[in-house]
């Protein structure tokens, strides 16, 4: 298993012989990845010859997903000059508390051990929650800037109405239950923004019963409103479901447009 693609035993939605392939081609890559930092320490190789920037991207997937969703966006990443640290977890087994500092160190003990000089974060719903979390206590001085895509910042109606089902605490585990708008959403309980921030919101929904739970414009899973945090240096709201907005061209050019500048192109070029 290698640093950029971290599952914890998880299966992505490949096949047996894509699988072979990909790990192979992995493997490949970790090698020649390892030669070329213990040249860099040893003063033999800048940055720039052996392709690796100095500039860190951790990608943090959402809840009940792998890191295999943020696969799409981890290339796009890849291929714009950022080395990207596609950390997998297991987001149905553990509350936040515990989440967080397992994600987040796995991250940037990667990114350290690639030598980056600044750490950026892109998160997905949940994921963003994670960052928020750890910051409060932690101190990193490498911190970039942070992208959150639909990030239930203020808590989503769907985890208070959903919360009584039975199964549901099953299905989405602890941290699933800690998303709500009420005494006991994590989210809430976690201070503004102190670092540089971009959230990007959905407005689309592939699902009507969930969206006519949630009283605002939402992506179907959290409203867009919702996703907003005091202290955030810029916000774009695009129209893309929560699902799968992680993979939407428009949505990876303006988290490599934030990364870059520190606000959104708001000149409609990435809508």
């Amino acid at each position: 298993m290698t640093p950029r693609h971290r599952d914890y035993g998880i299966r992505g939605a490949v096949g047996t012989a894509d699988t072979r392939k990909h790990r192979f081609l992995l493997v490949q890559s970790t090698v020649a990845a390892l030669a070329a930092t213990a040249l860099i320490q040893l003063g033999w190789l800048s940055h720039e010859a052996a392709g690796k920037s100095p500039e860190c991207v951790v990608l943090l997937h959402g809840l009940a997903r792998t890191a295999a969703s943020m696969v799409v966006l981890d290339s796009a990443l890849t291929r714009a000059g950022f080395t990207v640290a596609n950390v997998g977890y297991p987001s149905r087994k553990h509350p936040i508390e515990r989440l967080a500092p397992m994600a987040m160190e796995l991250g940037i003990g990667e990114c350290r051990g690639r030598n980056a000089r600044v750490i950026h974060f892109v998160t997905h719903s949940l994921g963003g929650i994670l960052v928020r979390y750890y910051l409060a206590d932690h101190r990193l001085p490498e911190l970039g800037r942070v992208v959150m895509l639909a990030p239930p910042n203020k808590g989503s109606e769907l985890a208070d109405e959903l919360a009584g089902v039975p199964g549901l605490g099953l299905l989405n585990g602890p941290a699933g239950l800690q998303l709500g708008t009420g005494e006991d959403s994590v989210p809430l309980k976690l201070g503004p923004a102190r670092f540089e921030l971009g959230v990007i919101a959905g407005t689309r929904s592939i699902n009507p019963i969930l969206s006519a739970i949630i009283p605002e414009s939402d992506d179907g899973k959290v409203a867009v409103e919702k996703t907003k945090l005091e202290g955030m240096m810029d916000f774009i709201a695009l129209p893309h479901t929560h699902t799968f907005m992680m993979r939407s061209s428009s949505v990876i050019r303006q988290t490599i447009h934030f990364l870059r500048n520190g606000r959104f192109d708001n000149t409609g070029r990435f809508r």
